[in-house]
């Protein structure tokens, strides 16, 4: 172990070749910072464009960030990028995230990041204790779900070590699949890349030491103020219902915690306390079971769980004794977000039987977790129940397999009807098990279904490039549709729902977006919307740098950033540059928030050339950047810009567009960068090879 103070950097990365069983250590190239930065770059240097998920050519870059392990608020955030298996119309640079504490540990053995290359010849899985690093056998555990095969590792490596696996829908290379961090967190779409190289998991433990830069007294003093600054899950920041201690309520706010309220699991059960403002209960503002399973759920709830270094705390656990009796799972269910919600999707009759919601949660939730299915933020579930109802499986499938499936489950809204389907598309069993796995555009193409079927269908929710709705113009209007198209998945981005669902009134959000931004226009009241402006898509481009920034840093892009709070004594301003001031107290590296900005936006553009590259496309806006038409849709056929529509206006979309590649410095015509551009961002490196492919001029 070096004595060296290691300030935010490790200063080395770790390489694992699984052909050949080599270990080696490369130097951080610090200027990338670390996360999606660095894959991005290693991926540009090390990776050729046409390389598809599965090839062995295909690598794993697994990064955290300069804060993470340090104890830096919300530092818990891991990036995985890789060649993503379920964009379209061929595999793509993309990124997972995990939460968890994969990232601390990673960092505690003495690695800013991690390096998987090569193919396994059989099963293994990696363990790294500090310097020691093993590839071992995975034969036995092979086959196993995540639940098991975590425990297995555990047993033969370390009880402290970190554990990430995958299950069987990972081992049998469906692209609808997860790795899973601490038995909860997991990291969508990637579960067949490690399939792919014969990689069940890897274990990592270790440690050392991550120092701060900044003295401990003035460390001390920003960590409580950048907790003054949180608010509750996805940072609303007013209570949901009216409470004495706040100024105004929403039912958009995911600040549940309130007086009268229990966690009715525990033993003995947990009243919320009534001052949920103060720091040491910050714990109490969340219950994410509640938002989505409804008010019973408290009944239910056991404790809150989360990631390394956050205090919010958001991961429900809930202990349903009832449900794992009438269906044979476990009591105890540990998820959030599309965990707990998204599985009700495959019942187009629960509005029959609201009263089921949650089993249906414990049972789906459990279930494609043990898997490692991935429910890709719902789009699995809905493409099977528009394919059910519109007819399709009946009119595609075999008499045979159509009849072998429990349809009559679905339509009475039983729950283990997902425990005789999901184990078919882990499994890859049959046309349906098979094509289910796919992204959406590839199971249409295989059936013969228009892809503008779909983008045209507002049931379907989905976007393009192979991923669905993510917080578009039902959240954020033309920000939220035009930054839906600058990723190849979806952007897992937050920086803009979290701030228009905070839960303040508009005229607060106006008032924030002045002082942030330059005008209060740069904000709309959701579904009272106005056409686009400068200063929109001035926000929009500090949203993308601030999503890439998160994931650069390591930050949880749920809990930020944190341009408003919950303080109304200011006006709920927050501090747009907290996260450039806990970067340069970790690191000693002075940066303010425009500069971390402009660092993210690099990232940003680096990905995007390499996916010119990947397209042999000259015209981005054609070839990449597409948005459905059911944006451009209305139930009640409300015209765009009518108060209680969302519906969007086609040429004020492709204004939009000219807008902001015109802020950015792109040809506004094809949403390609500059060469003037490129250089302005430190890219110079990259325009030789766009100009050889004649990507650029």
């Amino acid at each position: 172990m070096s004595d060296t103070k290691k300030y935010g950097w490790t200063g080395q990365g770790l390489r694992i070749n699984l052909s050949t069983g080599e270990v080696s250590t490369v130097p951080t190239d610090k200027q990338w910072i670390g996360g999606t930065a660095l894959g991005y770059k290693i991926f540009w240097d090390e990776v050729p464009p046409k390389t598809q998920a599965f090839d062995e050519a295909n690598k794993l870059v697994i990064a955290p960030g300069p804060l993470t392990g340090t104890g830096a608020v919300c530092s818990g955030r891991t990036s995985i990028t890789t060649m993503y298996p379920t964009t379209y119309p061929r595999h793509m640079v993309g990124s997972a995230h995990l939460g968890g504490d994969i990232g601390a540990k990673i960092k505690y053995a003495g690695y800013d990041f991690i390096i998987v290359e090569g193919k396994a010849k059989e099963p293994v899985y990696i363990y790294i204790n500090n310097d020691d690093v093993q590839i071992r056998n995975a034969g036995h555990i092979w086959g196993e779900g995540t639940r098991r095969s975590h425990e297995l590792i555990s047993q033969e490596t370390s009880p402290n070590a970190s554990v990430t696996v995958i299950g069987p829908a990972g081992e049998n290379l469906v692209p609808m699949s997860i790795v899973i961090n601490a038995k909860s967190h997991t990291g969508g779409g990637i579960g067949g890349v490690f399939g792919s190289k014969n990689l069940k998991g890897i274990a990592i433990d270790g440690d050392q030491a991550i120092h701060i830069a900044a003295d401990k007294e003035d460390w001390e003093k920003l960590v409580n103020r950048h907790k003054e600054l949180l608010g509750a899950l996805t940072q609303t920041v007013v209570s949901r219902y009216p409470h004495p201690l706040f100024e105004y309520h929403s039912l958009n706010s995911r600040w549940s915690g309130m007086p009268g309220k229990q966690w009715g699991a525990a033993n003995p059960p947990i009243n919320v306390p009534l001052d949920t403002r103060r720091l040491s209960k910050m714990a109490f503002r969340t219950n994410a079971g509640e938002f989505f399973l409804g008010d019973k759920e408290w009944g239910l709830h056991v404790r809150n769980n989360g990631c390394f270094a956050c205090p919010i705390r958001c991961y429900p656990v809930i202990k349903d004794v009832k449900t794992a009796a009438k269906f044979n799972v476990s009591p105890i269910t540990e998820q959030t977000c599309g965990g707990l919600l998204f599985p009700v999707f495959f019942y187009p009759n629960l509005k029959l039987h609201p009263e089921r919601n949650i089993e249906i949660a414990i049972v789906g939730s459990q279930l494609m977790d043990d898997l490692g299915l991935w429910c890709n933020y719902g789009q699995i579930q809905r493409d099977m129940v528009m394919m059910y109802t519109d007819g399709y499986w009946k009119k595609l499938l075999s008499k045979e397999e159509y009849d072998s499936l429990p349809w009559k489950k679905i339509d009475d809204v039983d729950a283990s009807a997902m425990q005789e389907f999901l184990p078919k598309i882990a499994y890859r069993q049959g046309e349906f098990g098979k094509w289910m796995g796919e992204t959406t555009p590839v199971m249409l193409e295989h059936f013969g279904i228009p892809l503008k079927t779909w983008s045209d269908d507002h049931r379907s929710l989905y976007w393009s490039n192979g991923h669905p709705k993510h917080h578009t113009n039902e959240d954020d209007a033309q920000l939220g549709c035009v930054l839906n198209c600058m990723w190849n998945r979806d952007p897992m981005a937050h920086a803009h729902v979290n701030f228009t669902r905070s839960g303040l009134p508009i005229k607060e959000m106006k008032h924030i977006a002045k002082v942030t931004w330059g005008d209060e226009s740069a904000v709309d009241q959701i579904g009272d919307y106005t056409p686009v402006n400068e200063y929109k898509m001035k926000r929009l481009a500090w949203v993308i740098a601030r999503t890439e920034l998160h994931n650069m840093l390591g930050l949880c892009s749920w809990m930020g950033p944190w341009e408003y709070c919950p303080d109304e004594k200011n006006q709920y301003v927050g501090d747009p540059n907290i996260e450039a001031k806990v970067f340069s107290a970790v690191t000693g590296v002075k940066k303010t928030g425009d500069d971390l900005d402009k660092d993210a936006t690099r990232a940003w553009l680096l990905q995007r050339v390499y996916t010119m590259r990947q397209l042999d496309s000259s015209n981005m806006r054609q070839d990449h950047d597409t948005v459905p038409g059911w944006i451009y849709w209305d139930p009640k056929d409300k015209k765009p810009f009518t108060k209680g529509t969302v519906r969007m206006d086609p040429a004020d979309i492709q204004k939009s567009f000219d807008i902001f590649f015109e802020q950015m410095g792109f040809n506004k015509q094809t949403g390609v960068p500059t060469v003037d551009t490129l250089k302005e961002y430190h890219l110079d490196f990259v325009i030789p090879a766009l100009q050889k492919e004649g990507l650029i001029k």
